[in-house]
């Protein structure tokens, strides 16, 4: 390939070079940037330009050095997309600075109601908003100013307009010095067709009008035109406090409580009526079919891939939030959204086309996007994107568009047949069927769920809904009852899907996702059928749905530590933008928790997981459900005297031994070792607050139940203690002393979060605790006394056998276990660990406690017993049987009885 420099081609740089040659060195060496642009601007005006020529030279200017930089040093996209950018914040704040003060000299300033100076909003649209502005893009803005009101008026009284005009004549002075065509050109083109109301609506809208229209008549396509919004000028206000307030009015628009699937027929249609418009545009032109925006896969369905994800889920997944096309393709790769390879395709692609389309603007300055049809134009572009000749370059340009094309029509249900990755897929093409008829679909059903959809025909909630989403309804129980008739779904799931529909019609994005996902569908009745606590859990989180829409569901398992980086990157997203109050965060947690139970329980039903690994994980996002709060509590705590706490969590029965099931509480003991005087005061508000956090019902439910029983004294103890004074207590120094039964909670005690040290502390109390010297029959007396006092509060029908408090059943053989570790760890180690209790009746046989395979057995039974009682729950069922039913079982455990305390159980 020539060295020779390829900029000259270009008949724009050619024009620049003669009209603008000497004033190139006012902007300085290297890519252009706000204070270069700035200094180049002062410069022009020190030789007395006005502000409006002065932007316009600048303009000039930085546009010669972009297509050198870029044509011939093959400068980084982001450069130039920066450069451009940022030529148009410094033009929009200038052009604010001046326009604000010709205003406030004729009227004086605007004032709010109060009296207070009324701030103009700026807001950049698209490119500019997610600073990725093209060399020849005009700029899309909407005007929006803080408060109604009036001017100030003159000091002599007059002038006094309406805030409504004042900022009304301020758009039509920014334009004219940043729009207007003059001898040195534009800064930039200004399109206001994004605003309220579009065209017809007026050229800037109070804070207070924009939410009225927003929550009103806020249209689809308008949510992906505000995702990428932001205020760009001018600069004073940008950071200002009452920016938040717009945010507060945008952010709920654009971005849903729930995973959002009714956008995709409004993605559909948008985009069906832009490929329409190109097809109409190049009938007869072909040389139109070269649009690398917006022809089929152009730049425009990279960025409406990612906006689709973003807009589906960006309301539950704050971490999605971003304006860059780019970065969103690489958030939506760390979200699972989508396949890194995938994101990296569609990165590459959309960096190549971005190129293309400046090197097409750059020949001529035009707001273009089409190849050009002359063969020296079409040579320069290939050799200024590196390549020999034209057959290369295009055989790379058609790559690039085919498999965007196919992710995107893959990602709306077209033609492309692959399996989507991540959780946005949608399902049926664009052009639906009709919905049946009510009547002709009642015809379709079994008897019983025919009678049940019955009930719709005159329920309020059916006959509130839009006709879009009783289309979808109708076409949901067409769709279920086709799979009815193929026998892959049972009646009862049927039912089950009906009563979960009902209360949520009005939540039609539901309907939308269920429709979009025949998949999610599927799996949806799968859960509802297997078992009737999944389907009273889905009724009251319904939420949960949303993680049926990910491919990877049943194949993982929970991970801690992604679990809680996702939620440090949502916190992160929502401070960055002002939203992390309180009950924002307690909803952020209940939504994860609840998510990664369900997640587990569909893992569970589907008979992925066994019941140990149920607990394991259940067990685990305790865990770190405690964890994340204990973090987030402590930063909001006001008294804290610490940037850490010195504060300890100790989990005793079904937390300590990882055997948590759905909906248990957590036995919590909290220490604190802090020596500062304010310490007790301190951690006692701190634990408050936690156990709220833990506690309190949102309006996205509730995280633990707490039980602090078997702190220092129980209930009348205090609710925080010192590590000296629990260690003392367990360790039966002084008068005040632990009792038989809490020793037998701290053989299943675990250190659950707090420092290195605290643990170390921790376990060695633990240790002394149980493997203190004890008298034998003594022990035993008291274990069997409270063994007695537990059946009794539990009565078993006579004839039924109950497999946790019946004699032979679970709770004889942990009693069992216990006191083999309190009376054998001191001499036999490997029972000190607290590893549960299938694993300690081994290690007892192990180590000649008990007679050759008895330890064994009851293991087994244990294992058995565990299972049937968890299968039971699953179905709200009772967990007594009728012998003979586990009797193997049963005989296992009571031999197991005989072998440890000498008698029948």
């Amino acid at each position: 390939m020539s060295s020779e420099p390829l900029a000259p081609h270009s008949r724009f740089y050619q024009r620049l070079q003669r009209r603008y040659g000497d004033d190139l060195p006012l902007l300085p060496p290297g890519p252009p940037v706000r204070a270069t642009m700035a200094q180049a601007c002062e410069a022009l005006r020190a030789r007395g330009c006005d502000t409006g020529a002065a932007l316009r030279v600048v303009r000039q200017l930085v546009m010669e050095r972009l297509i050198r930089l870029d044509c011939d040093e093959a400068a980084p996209l982001s450069d130039i997309t920066r450069a451009v950018t940022e030529l148009a914040e410094l033009a929009l704040h200038h052009a604010c600075q001046q326009a604000r003060k010709e205003l406030d000299a004729r009227h004086g300033a605007p004032r709010g109601p109060d009296g207070q100076p009324v701030q103009l909003w700026v807001i950049g649209m698209g490119k500019l908003g997610a600073r990725e502005l093209n060399v020849s893009s005009d700029i899309d803005l909407i005007y929006v100013y803080e408060h109604d009101g009036e001017t100030a008026g003159t000091p002599d009284g007059r002038g006094r307009i309406s805030n409504h005009e004042y900022f009304a004549r301020a758009v039509k002075a920014i334009y004219s010095l940043v729009g207007d065509t003059t001898e040195h050109g534009f800064v930039f083109r200004v399109d206001l067709a994004l605003r309220p109301n579009g065209n017809s609506g007026p050229s800037a809208v109070s804070l207070a009008a924009l939410e009225e229209y927003l929550q009103v008549q806020g249209r689809e396509w308008e949510r992906f035109a505000w995702l990428k919004s932001r205020v760009v000028a001018p600069r004073d206000c940008i950071a200002s406090a009452e920016v938040q307030a717009l945010r507060g009015v945008v952010l709920p628009f654009v971005f849903r409580r729930y995973l959002d699937y009714s956008v995709f027929d409004s993605l559909r249609t948008l985009h069906r009526q832009i490929r329409d418009h190109a097809a109409k545009r190049s009938a007869g032109h072909p040389e139109r079919a070269n649009d690398v925006k917006l022809s089929r896969g152009g730049i425009r369905e990279i960025e409406f891939t990612v906006q689709l994800l973003q807009v589906v889920r960006g309301g539950q997944f704050p971490e999605l939030r971003t304006r860059p096309t780019l970065e969103g393709l690489q958030r939506l790769a760390r979200a699972g959204l989508m396949p890194q390879a995938t994101a990296d395709a569609l990165a590459r692609a959309y960096e190549f086309l971005r190129r293309v389309e400046h090197r097409i603007q750059y020949l001529d300055d035009q707001q273009t996007h089409m190849l050009p049809t002359r063969d020296d134009d079409l040579a320069w572009i290939a050799r200024t994107m590196g390549h020999d000749n034209c057959c290369t370059f295009l055989h790379e340009l058609d790559a690039h568009r085919e498999l965007v094309a196919q992710e995107f029509d893959t990602l709306l249900g077209g033609a492309g047949k692959k399996q989507c990755s991540g959780g946005g897929c949608g399902g049926p093409r664009a052009a639906a069927p009709p919905p049946p008829e009510f009547d002709a679909l009642l015809a379709q059903l079994p008897p019983a769920f025919r009678e049940r959809v019955t009930e719709w025909r005159n329920h309020p909630r059916v006959a509130g809904l839009r006709d879009e989403a009783r289309a979808r309804l109708l076409r949901l129980v067409q769709r279920t009852a086709q799979w009815l008739k193929e026998e892959r779904v049972t009646e009862e799931a049927a039912l089950r899907l009906a009563n979960w529909l009902e209360p949520l019609l009005r939540r039609e994005s539901y309907l939308a996702l269920l429709l979009e996902r025949p998949s999610v569908h599927e799996q949806l009745l799968h859960l509802l059928g297997a078992a009737k606590w999944p389907a009273r859990y889905m009724l009251q989180h319904p939420g949960v749905i949303d993680e049926l829409a990910g491919d990877a569901l049943l194949a993982e398992r929970f991970v801690a530590a992604d679990f809680e980086r996702e939620l440090a990157l949502r916190l992160a997203s929502l401070q960055s933008t002002g939203e992390d109050d309180d009950e924002t965060l307690l909803n952020l947690l209940r939504r994860a928790q609840h998510a990664e139970t369900f997640r587990t329980l569909a893992r569970d039903v589907e008979r992925r997981i066994t019941v140990e690994q149920v607990a394991d994980d259940l067990s685990a996002l305790a865990d770190s459900v405690l964890r994340i709060t204990t973090q987030w509590c402590w930063s909001r705590l006001k008294t804290r005297h610490r940037d850490s706490p010195q504060f300890a969590i100790i989990g005793y029965g079904k937390l300590g031994g990882k055997e948590l099931g759905y909906g248990s509480d957590l036995d919590i003991v909290f220490v604190f070792d802090d020596d500062d005087e304010r310490a007790s005061e301190v951690y006692a508000a701190f634990v408050r607050k936690l156990i709220n956090w833990l506690t309190v019902k949102t309006g996205e439910g509730d995280l633990y139940e707490i039980d602090t029983a078997l702190r220092p004294n129980g209930s009348s103890g205090l609710l925080v203690t010192s590590f000296d004074a629990y260690a003392n207590y367990q360790q039966r120094r002084g008068s005040n002393t632990a009792w038989t039964w809490e020793h037998q909670a701290m053989t299943r005690a675990r250190f659950v979060l707090g420092s290195e040290a605290l643990q170390a502390r921790f376990d060695a109390v633990r240790e002394a605790v149980i493997t203190s010297e004890r008298d034998p029959a003594a022990l035993r007396e008291e274990i069997v006394l409270m063994r007695e006092r537990v059946r009794a509060a539990h009565p078993t029908r006579a004839g039924q056998f109950d497999v946790k408090h019946s004699p032979g059943g679970m709770v004889d053989a942990e009693f069992a276990v216990q006191y083999l570790v309190l009376s054998q760890s001191a001499t036999h180690p490997a029972l000190r660990d607290n590893v549960g209790n299938i694993a300690l009746l081994q290690r007892a046989e192990q180590a000649g406690l008990l007679p050759p395979g008895v330890g064994t057995a009851a293991a087994d039974a244990y294992r058995e017993l565990r299972r049937v009682q968890h299968l039971a729950r699953l179905d709200e069922a009772p967990t007594q049987v009728a012998p003979p039913a586990l009797q193997a079982e049963r005989d296992a455990v009571l031999a197991l009885w005989q072998a440890v305390f000498g008698r029948t159980a």
